[in-house]
This record gives structure tokens, sequence and C-alpha cells, in this order.
């Protein structure tokens, strides 16, 4: 059976396998650097690393998401969705960030450090995905 075309059910769920191996490296980064967090820098150590991983697996998730559900409905709209989302999503980080950084939480170094090694193994697991699918292959109409 074929995968679902644009605007058939199940048509986002064939779209979103591309985000299963980023949130496992990211879960398995958890699970290794909240407690050593709280072991080197304490409590707020720990909730700054758990708030730093948090932060890049929401964003990149919401990202996938909001791309493969245009991809989903409506293929021509993967591009002004996609730019929208990211524009959304640097406001409100921003926003949110400039807040956080006013209240001169101790856990910010750590949040900032969790924040880059997310980003990093979120977008290793997601190349090494790429890397290891296979590309589609389509036949043109007059083959």
């Amino acid at each position: 059976m074929s995968e679902p075309r644009a605007g058939e059910p199940g048509a986002i769920r064939t779209r979103l396998p591309h985000l299963r191996l980023p949130l496992l490296a990211c879960a398995v980064l958890a699970l290794v650097a909240v407690p050593t967090a709280a072991v080197l820098r304490g409590a707020t150590g720990a909730a700054g690393v758990a708030a730093g991983i948090a932060l890049v697996v929401a964003s990149y998730l919401v990202s996938g998401v909001s791309v493969a559900w245009a991809d989903a409905v409506n293929p021509r709209m993967i591009m002004s969705v996609g730019l929208v989302t990211y524009a959304t999503k640097i406001v409100v980080l921003g926003v949110a960030m400039a807040a956080v950084a006013a209240t001169g939480w101790p856990g910010l170094p750590d949040m900032g450090v969790a924040i880059i090694a997310a980003v990093v193994v979120w977008t290793g697991a997601h190349l090494g995905w790429a890397l290891r699918t296979p590309l589609p292959t389509f036949k043109r109409r007059d083959e």
C-alpha cells in the first residue's frame, strides 16, 4: 500500500518518521545530562539543563509537525507555513529568553549549554536519519 497523498487520512503521520531518532537522541541526552548537572551544579543546574533540552525539543517539534501538516494538507503551503512558524518561534523564544535572563536565574548558563548540546544532538541524529533513509523515487509520466 502506498503513502496517503495530501489531504487523505493518515497523511500527516506518514510525514513524521524523521522525528523519532532525534527525539530518542535528545531523551538519551536528558537521561545523561540532567543527573550529571544535578551532581555537578545542583538542582538549579539540573533544572537549567532540563529546560534547555525541552526548549530545543519543543522548538524542533513545532517546526517538524507544522511543516508535515502543511505538506499533508497542500504541499504548496510548506514554504509559507515554515516561514511563519520560524518567525513566530524566534519572536516567542526571544521574548521568553529575555524574560528569563531579566530574572537573574542562576540556571541560565546551564540552560545555555544544554541548548547548544541539544541542538548538536538533534541535528546529528536528524542527519544520521537522513543519510540512512532511502530517497523516494518517482517515475515520469511518459515512462
